[in-house]
């Protein structure tokens, strides 16, 4: 059997915790730890400890167990004297990350001081080492050990972990498996235990001789370990497996000057020749080419109709200079014999020289009307319009339903008092505008120990006021649960046979319309969901199938193919174009997956609903405290109590919604949480204040929006973790505007997984929109086509790949972003930022969007 050396040794640390003393590391305890202090992790991100094995003796392995901390990487050191140290081992935590359970295996040493020393990348966070301990294997052959293995294709190309492969669908490779030994000289592999396989074998196969077979399109990763001498070694990489037939036809622009990059404005200078149109076919088809006026719909220029055989490139021309200012597309329609007919645009800004103002934005701007223009990437993808958000679809003014039951305070419990009154509303037939009318709670104490349920249309539940002589609801008890409940019967019921395929190649975003194989089923005024596909391909373009393991404590899950679904109502067809009444906030690529457009029925999701004028408040037990670590205070305690009222007001299936001049305390998730079945919410003039939770993951989420087409405005919050923010995959878009934030433990923010289209307007707080990695258990990338507007405070704002963010007028700090960092030191692309520390005209994105859509009424109808 195997001996700990270091078993109960003497240790010396940098620092120790009172209760977390070094010697815990060497006690063989399961349940002790070694924790170095604060200002210790924060001097110089490093800790270490020395193990004092009371005499010389040989070693080759040290086996460390963690609980917690984020580690960039590990040094052992070894020393006669406690003086003069040499390296035995290094580990970085960039390739592969850092188990709960680590073991260094190096070539013996012979000493009787070891030490152990820690690099971290987040010092703010503790750091805690369960084990360290040191053995002599005799196993392990003495001299130079296997390092690292890594693998080469017949190219000799060598790949590594997160690289890719890319391969045709029916094409091979032969690999072959290499190692370095720590001397570094090349290992002989002749009798190492070699095992590499494809954890797909349906996309990529192997057979005995490492021969790799593309079989089917999509992503597969080919791991390797090898055994050698008792030390074993892993890589792995990933195979991307493309099939040219699925594309149509690749398309393209050349062009001297025209920047082509996803996110980054596609302007041409006013005389310059137009961009040349490349089309490569996968199949003989005809092309169709036009030269358009985006503002005006105008043809410019149309080619004539051409024939293109499959494999043979074309170039497109256009005659002529671009000698007008203006915004321009150029259409392509692709017709195979026999099939549908598949759609392609590109898009290209000429700017007059007057057309930007100083103090404006060069991408969103007013122009001579008075109206916003925008300046797309040469795809079409453009700040989008966010102005259909809000109650009635935007620039509605929030009803007065008269009151059809008056409720006084009673003594005790007012749960089912309230109950009575919201259900006899909703027995009333609703008038023709869509209400049955409100229940007036009139000034006083009400104590609540239950749930209000609101279940049928045209309810409002009113309040006398929000202020300490107004109505006010006491949440009472332990049950934790949601105080006011709006939720309808079932989600939309899809209609499966008017399912239809997007034709278009690529839909960027901000666009409201879309070609569809067949639209003959469709009409205006139908209620459709637009899906967007994102296939194992796009999963790993945008690196969310390679997120690095949660530093220590392990659970990171890589991402599924999903869809993100967007809630539209079609406002007019013309053949197989279809528009819908809001923008699509995310592109959909047929590369990707493309997408699809269906009909749904709705009968299960109410609406007409509103909570207005109330005071809520919720019993908790003060004797229940946490403490958390600031590194200025030192330990500072606060109320942590878990047992009582989570959240406000929850709604789900419903639309058409408001919630205004709500006043919360002593919550522990949310004021207002609007989830995913909901649509077409205003939440306004509301305040959240002093949560009670302890500050960790799932709690203090004061706006909380899970749904889509929700305006937030003039909404404050203090105490929260995430004050102002977008759940996963959440389709858009929303606004926060005119918010602010106080006392913040974290940021507003996408919080994970892709949500997409939400607007930060004249928000003042803190604002993190960037790749989450292996927070929570793999949020990685949050938020795409996201917008700050005019914001203060401090901002984060990274580009997703495949789509772009754009931070424009923030006045505040640049925040630090979790990633690039030692752990992770893969690049990451900043947003688009314009006018850093200068705010800019228009004051308001979502007001002057709202006013060009609709006019200044619109404006004004949602200020009241």
């Amino acid at each position: 059997m195997n001996v700990n050396l270091a078993l109960n040794r003497p240790v010396y640390n940098s620092s120790e915790s009172p209760n977390a003393k070094g010697g815990h590391a060497v006690d063989g305890e399961a349940g002790t730890f070694w924790q170095p202090l604060s200002l210790d992790r924060k001097e110089n991100n490093k800790v270490w400890i020395t193990v004092d094995l009371e005499g010389v003796v040989s070693f080759n392995q040290v086996c460390l167990k963690f609980a917690s901390g984020f580690i960039s990487g590990y040094n052992i050191a070894y020393s006669d004297d406690n003086l003069i140290w040499q390296e035995a081992y290094r580990k970085a935590t960039s390739q592969g990350g850092v188990r709960n359970t680590s073991v260094a295996i190096f070539p013996r040493v012979i000493a009787r001081y070891v030490k152990l020393e820690i690099e971290l990348f987040d010092p703010d966070r503790d750091f805690q080492l369960i084990d360290f301990a040191i053995y002599e294997m005799p196993s392990i052959p003495l001299g130079p050990l296997l390092s690292r293995v890594y693998v080469t294709d017949a190219s000799r190309h060598s790949f590594d972990q997160d690289d890719t492969l890319p391969l045709l669908r029916g094409g091979s490779t032969k690999l072959s498996v290499k190692g370095i030994m720590t001397d570094g000289t090349e290992a002989d592999l002749t009798h190492a235990d070699v095992a590499i396989s494809s954890t797909n074998p349906n996309i990529a196969a192997m057979d005995e001789t490492y021969t790799l077979y593309a079989l089917n399109p999509g992503i597969a990763q080919v791991k390797c370990v090898v055994n050698l001498h008792g030390v074993s070694q892993e890589n792995s990489f990933f195979i991307d497996v493309c099939d040219p037939a699925e594309q149509i036809a690749d398309l393209w622009l050349t062009h001297s000057s025209l920047v082509m990059e996803i996110g980054q404005p596609a302007l041409l200078s006013l005389g310059s020749e137009y961009p040349v149109l490349h089309v490569l076919a996968n199949e003989r088809m005809t092309v169709k080419a036009s030269l358009l006026d985006d503002s005006s719909g105008e043809i410019i220029f149309e080619l004539p109709e051409q024939g293109i055989e499959p494999q043979m490139e074309c170039a497109l021309t256009f005659p002529g200079y671009a000698e007008q200012p203006a915004h321009y597309q150029m259409h392509v329609e692709l017709q195979m014999k026999g099939s549908v007919v598949y759609y392609d645009t590109f898009y290209f800004t000429v700017p007059g020289p007057e057309a930007i103002k100083e103090g404006q934005s060069q991408i969103v701007y007013l122009n001579e009307t008075g109206k916003l223009s925008y300046v797309p990437d040469f795809k079409g993808n453009r700040v989008i319009d966010f102005s259909n958000s809000g109650y009635g679809g935007g620039g509605v003014s929030l009803p007065d339903v008269p009151t059809v039951i008056s409720v006084e305070p009673v003594e005790g419990d007012n749960t089912d008092h309230i109950q009575r009154a919201i259900d006899t509303v909703s027995a009333l037939l609703p008038s023709p505008d869509g209400f049955r009318g409100a229940v007036f709670l009139k000034k006083g104490v009400y104590l609540i120990s239950g749930q209000l349920r609101i279940c049928t249309n045209g309810v409002v539940l009113r309040g006398g006021g929000a202020g300490e002589d107004g109505t006010i609801l006491h949440a009472t008890g332990t049950t934790k649960r949601n105080l006011i409940e709006i939720r309808g019967t079932q989600t939309p019921e899809l209609l499966s046979n008017t399912l239809r395929s997007i034709t278009d190649l690529y839909v960027p975003s901000g666009s409201r319309r879309l070609h569809v194989e067949d639209a003959s089923c469709f009409r205006p005024g139908d209620t459709v969901k637009v899906f967007r596909n994102g296939n194992e391909r796009w999963i790993h373009a945008i690196g969310m199938d390679a997120i690095r393991q949660r530093p220590v404590a392990g659970g990171t899950i890589q991402w599924p193919p999903f869809q993100l679904e967007f809630d539209r109502v079609i406002t007019h067809i013309e053949g197989n174009c279809i528009t819908v009444d809001a923008p699509i906030a995310n592109a959909i690529e047929k590369q990707w997956g493309s997408g699809a457009i269906v009909k749904y029925k709705d009968a299960g999701r109410i609406e007409q609903i509103g909570v207005e004028h109330l005071r809520v408040d919720v019993a908790f037990d003060p004797t229940i405290t946490e403490t958390r670590i600031d590194g200025n205070e030192g330990d500072i305690p606060y109320l942590a109590d878990e047992n009582h009222a989570i959240t406000c007001v929850y709604m789900d299936h419903v639309k058409h919604a408001w919630v205004r001049n709500l006043v919360g305390f002593h919550l522990q998730h949310a004021l207002v949480q609007v989830e995913r079945d909901t649509k077409w919410t205003t939440i306004q003039d509301c305040a959240v204040y002093d949560f009670v939770s302890i500050i960790t993951g799932g709690r203090r989420y004061s706006f909380h929006l899970v749904g889509e087409l929700t305006l937030v405005q003039r909404c404050k919050s203090t105490t929260a973790r995430h004050a102002f923010t977008v759940d996963s995959r959440v389709a858009g878009p929303n606004v926060f505007i005119d918010c602010e934030s106080q006392q913040d433990y974290n940021t507003s923010e996408p919080h994970h997984r892709w949500s997409v289209g939400c607007l930060y307007d004249n928000v003042n707080g803190r604002i993190h929109i960037q790749d989450r990695a292996w927070l929570g258990s793999g949020h990685g990338w949050s938020g795409a086509n996201y917008v700050t507007w005019n914001t203060t405070n401090e901002l984060v704002s990274q580009q997703p790949p495949t789509a772009q963010n754009y931070a424009i007028g923030h006045v505040g700090n640049k925040g630090r972003a979790l990633l690039p960092n030692p752990y992770d030191p893969r690049p990451r692309q900043e947003a688009f930022w314009e006018s850093f520390g200068t705010h800019v005209a228009p004051r308001s994105l979502y007001l002057q969007q709202l006013q060009d859509r609709l006019g200044p009424e619109a404006v004004r109808s949602i200020r009241s």
